[in-house]
This record gives structure tokens, sequence and C-alpha cells, in this order.
């Protein structure tokens, strides 16, 4: 038995991205522990859990806006990450990592906000 959301391609990879990126966070300095690594941790959590409270709502326009909070928790995700290398807490190619796999949801993401109908 599964919840329709955990079927979501989307959902699978928000969810696989989140931890990776709170993975790398744990190696982020200690005085950052509130500010950036919060920050992240926050905003790639929140990408997945918007995406399930929008797959359980019946009205299209409320998963609409799930998905779109879901879009703008991505775009905090990919500013921190722009922080995070430009303060040397990560190398090139993890961003370079990071930053593919947040692309490449952001379309998909956008896609299947598109697809829900009226």
């Amino acid at each position: 038995m599964k919840f329709k959301f955990e079927n979501l391609i989307i959902w699978q990879k928000a969810m696989n991205l989140s931890e990776a990126i709170i993975k790398t966070s744990e190696h982020f300095p200690k005085s950052e522990m509130y500010n950036i690594t919060s920050q992240i941790m926050r905003a790639a959590d929140s990408i997945a859990l918007n995406i399930a409270e929008g797959a359980i709502l019946q009205s299209s326009l409320e998963q609409k806006r799930f998905l779109g909070y879901a879009i703008r928790s991505l775009a905090e995700v990919v500013t921190c990450l722009h922080k995070v290398k430009r303060r040397n807490y990560i190398d090139e190619l993890k961003f370079n990592q990071y930053y593919q796999q947040s692309f490449d949801l952001m379309n998909m993401m956008i896609a299947y906000r598109k697809s829900i109908k009226q």
C-alpha cells in the first residue's frame, strides 16, 4: 500500500535531493548552524513536503498552489547553493551536481503543474 504522492517521480527526486543536501550541509561550519545550514535544510525538506501535501488535495487549484510552494522552495535551495559555493563550503563539482538535479526537478515540477487540469 502506498500514498498517491509516493508514486510521483518529482516527489522521489525531491526526497533524494533533500537527503543529499542535508548530508552535505552537516559539513558546513558550526558557525553557520543557525544560518545557511538551517535555511538550506528547511528549504530542501519543504520541496517534497509541499509536493506531498498538494497531491492529496482534490482541488486542482490547491494542487497547483502547493506545487508553486515547492517550486519556490527549490529556488531557495538553488540560491543557498550559490551562497555555500561562494563561501567555499562545497566544491564546484558538488555544486554542479546539485544544480543539475535542481534544474531537472524544477522543469519536471513546472511541467507537472501545467499538466494538472483545472
